[in-house]
């Protein structure tokens, strides 16, 4: 009898498994194809043409050149300023006729790529394959003369010559010298220099220091004033300062890892490398007493000589925590510092920026002093400040100056009110403050403007609306030529819809948020589709699509049977001061907004499932994705957290020393994704390069140890090769890793691994 009962419990497991089996579907290599195929190398003027093109002005600035791309292949086009008329830069198919007869071996003429196209005498000249031609309309020549090389031998590098050529600033022995180029008499400015206080150096962001015991990459570098008098430099401090570790597994020939470090300090730390400036006359071989802080290497001071005065110079720093700014002239020949400009804040000061003109009394400078980004006229003398610009909208950047006629090109957004506050224009503001609006459409305007020529260049586009790049004059805005028109017609045909635009009412109940989704190629609106959300919530960064040309970034896992979503809730950038400082010291909150959105997304479309949820995220996007399966276990069920900094205690300092606040306090520990790892729930991929010397890896491991001592079951994926981007064949692995963790464990569908993502 309990044989026959087992028997009996056998035979229902065996068929409970079977129908589980049948019951999960299978993936199909068509499934992955219809993804792949909406990769950008494979749409980018292949299926898709001219979202995007780069227009070339010719060197004597008589007009321009650009690629027009059809099905047929490539059209080289100019347009001459003269009569902004396009026509063919050349006859391609002679060209490829001359070409194929000159490398003896066929080239397409609808294939050509060519490159640095300038005018000649006689016709053109260009490269091709590394090689420089000349091309009349009829003969094709090769150029005998060779690319020139760089010839600077690595002393010379390591060596500065004074604007009179009487002096050659060096160092030796970690002190900085100066060598009299009529005798080669050397002169020594300094004595104290010794290992690990240098002076002339700098420390490079990216410089690696290989095995125990080796020396830094070498850095050398001076300032002259314009008449040779004074030399200006920094000495650099590394005696107290603490690294940073890698190991690097992947070198085929080497059976034990090497050791790789580097400086960086972490946020709160006072073991790091700092700089001080240093000033000296160099006839007299004295060194100024000019008092200048000194500085940690991540926040430093930046000198730069004043164009009119040869002996003042300006010098730009921040306060650690980058609650104040500072501009400050330096007087060489008296000895002293004078304030200039400054600015405070309770949180942070971002986005600050200066720039002298050659011969304007006045300074200009892009500020959120008042709580928006806006332009600003400081006086050099008096320090009087000038608003340019004043209103609730964003001057995103500084185009073009125009020295001459005195006006400041720049683009701006949100200056009408009923526009998406993410779209651009290009204004023009006199130095009396009077504006003209120069690219009207109620777009985003993709900016390109050629320095000495009366006109630039207008890519117009939405990320529902393709793109129209055009010609339009400076003076006036008016467009003067169309010189391409984005074609989408194939992947229209194959059913693909534009990207929706929403907005709801952000988490403080009145500001309004962006964001856009994507829909699978095969939409099927009586379908439940799972959602994939697409995040970086990065103060210094927004991620809504404003141009067409980010129409298609999400649309491959789209494709898959997802609806993908990108969110800018408050706390990010690209709007008001006040909207970016929402995160301020709170950053574990940015998806607060995100939560809100997709059920806004759900409460309003039956086929957005937001019982399947899914985020995927890279570096600060990282972050994000593991803080969502931590922070809101009940609505992220899947993430993706690649190369995250999951710990701001162990980021380079100036990020969260910035938006988390400095001192390092409380509110670190609280957002770590790792004091939160015994909340996971759901299912959780951490990826990282093994050897990443911007976001150190050590944070993920850290991550890890957590969730095994919280008895949390997790996966994982370290590329031993890489750093904080994946490259070559890792991205692609990456990439099919992502892809079937969300199909897994969101569509709940069985995967297949050899599909071809090219």
């Amino acid at each position: 009898m309990k044989f026959v009962k087992f028997s009996l419990f056998i035979v229902v497991g065996l068929l409970f498994s079977s129908f589980s089996t049948v019951a999960q579907e299978q993936m199909t290599l068509a499934d992955y194809q219809q993804a792949a195929d909406y990769a950008y190398s494979n749409l980018w003027n292949k299926k898709v043409f001219n979202v995007s093109t780069a227009v070339h002005e010719f060197e004597d600035h008589s007009g321009v050149w650009f690629v027009n791309y059809t099905e047929a292949g490539k059209e080289y086009k100019t347009l001459s300023f003269k009569d902004s008329e396009v026509k063919p830069l050349f006859d391609q198919s002679k060209l490829a006729e001359a070409l194929s007869e000159i490398l003896n071996k066929d080239q397409a003429a609808d294939q050509l790529s060519v490159s640095k196209i300038e005018k000649t005498n006689d016709g053109l000249s260009f490269e091709f394959e590394n090689t420089r031609f000349t091309w009349d309309g009829t003969s094709l020549e090769k150029n005998k003369e060779k690319t020139p090389r760089n010839s600077r031998d690595w002393r010379n590098q390591m060596e500065s010559t004074s604007p009179d050529k009487k002096w050659v600033a060096f160092t030796r022995d970690h002190n900085l010298f100066v060598r009299d180029t009529e005798t080669d008499e050397e002169i020594q400015l300094t004595t104290d220099g010794q290992k690990g206080y240098d002076y002339a150096s700098s420390i490079g962001w990216f410089d690696i220091i290989e095995g125990e015991g080796t020396e830094r990459p070498k850095h050398f570098g001076v300032q002259w004033s314009p008449d040779s008098k004074y030399l200006v430099t920094q000495v650099v401090d590394t005696r107290n300062a603490e690294k940073m570790y890698l190991l690097d597994y992947s070198i085929d020939s080497l059976y034990k890892p090497k050791l790789l470090s580097y400086y960086r300090g972490s946020p709160g730390d006072t073991t790091m490398v700092t700089y001080k400036p240093v000033f000296f006359d160099v006839e007299s071989q004295k060194q100024l007493a000019i008092d200048l802080p000194k500085k940690v290497h991540v926040n430093g001071i930046w000198l730069k000589f004043q164009d009119k005065e040869p002996h003042k110079m300006i010098a730009s720093y921040r306060s650690r925590g980058y609650k104040e700014q500072f501009l400050k002239v330096v007087d060489l020949d008296e000895e002293t510092v004078q304030p200039l400009y400054e600015e405070a804040t309770q949180t942070s000061i971002d986005n600050f920026n200066y720039r002298e003109i050659e011969g304007w009394d006045d300074l200009v400078v892009l500020s959120e002093r008042n709580g928006w980004k806006q332009l600003y006229l400081v006086n050099k003398n008096r320090g009087e400040i000038t608003p340019l610009t004043n209103g609730e909208f964003v001057v995103n950047d500084i185009v073009h100056i125009d020295e001459k006629d005195k006006a400041i090109y720049y683009t701006a957004s949100g200056v009408d009110a009923a526009m998406n506050p993410y779209h651009q224009k290009l204004y023009r503001v006199s130095l009396k403050g009077k504006i003209n609006e120069l690219t009207p459409e109620n777009a985003n305007h993709e900016i390109t403007f050629f320095d000495d020529a009366d006109y630039f260049v207008d890519a117009i586009s939405k990320v529902d609306q393709p793109t129209k790049t055009v010609l339009r004059s400076k003076k006036n805005g008016k467009i003067t030529a169309t010189l391409t028109t984005a074609n989408i017609a194939q992947i229209e045909a194959e059913g693909w819809q534009m990207p929706e635009v929403f907005t709801l009412t952000g988490k403080d109940g009145k500001t309004p948020i962006y964001g856009a989704f994507w829909k699978p190629v095969n939409f099927d609106s009586s379908t439940k589709y799972p959602v994939i959300d697409a995040t970086y919530t990065g103060p210094h960064t927004q991620r809504f699509p404003k141009s067409f040309s980010q129409a298609l970034s999400n649309q491959a896992m789209a494709n898959l049977g997802f609806i993908v979503v990108a969110i800018d809730g408050l706390g990010t950038a690209g709007r008001s001061k006040a909207f970016r400082d929402v995160s301020y010291m709170n950053m574990g909150d940015n998806l607060r907004d995100h939560v809100n959105a997709i059920k806004y997304l759900g409460e309003k479309y039956a086929y957005v499932d937001t019982e399947r949820v899914g985020i995927f995220g890279h570096s600060a996007g990282g972050f994000d994705a593991a803080h969502a399966v931590l922070a809101f276990p009940d609505f992220y069920k899947v993430a993706v957290a690649s190369s995250g900094d999951h710990d701001f205690r162990m980021e380079k300092a100036w990020w969260p020393e910035m938006y988390m606040g400095y001192p390092v306090d409380e509110r670190y520990e609280e957002v770590s994704n790792i004091t939160m790892a015994p909340n996971l729930e759901g299912k959780l991929l951490l990826v990282h390069g093994g050897i990443d010397d911007n976001v150190n890896p050590s944070a993920t491991f850290k991550l890890a140890e957590a969730l095994i001592k919280a008895d949390k079951q997790f996966d994982m994926l370290i590329i031993p090769s890489q750093r904080h981007g994946y490259t070559g064949k890792y991205s692609t692995y990456f990439q099919k890793k992502r892809w079937n963790y969300f199909i897994e464990n969101l569509l709940d569908k069985q995967t297949l691994w050899d599909f071809n993502l090219d």
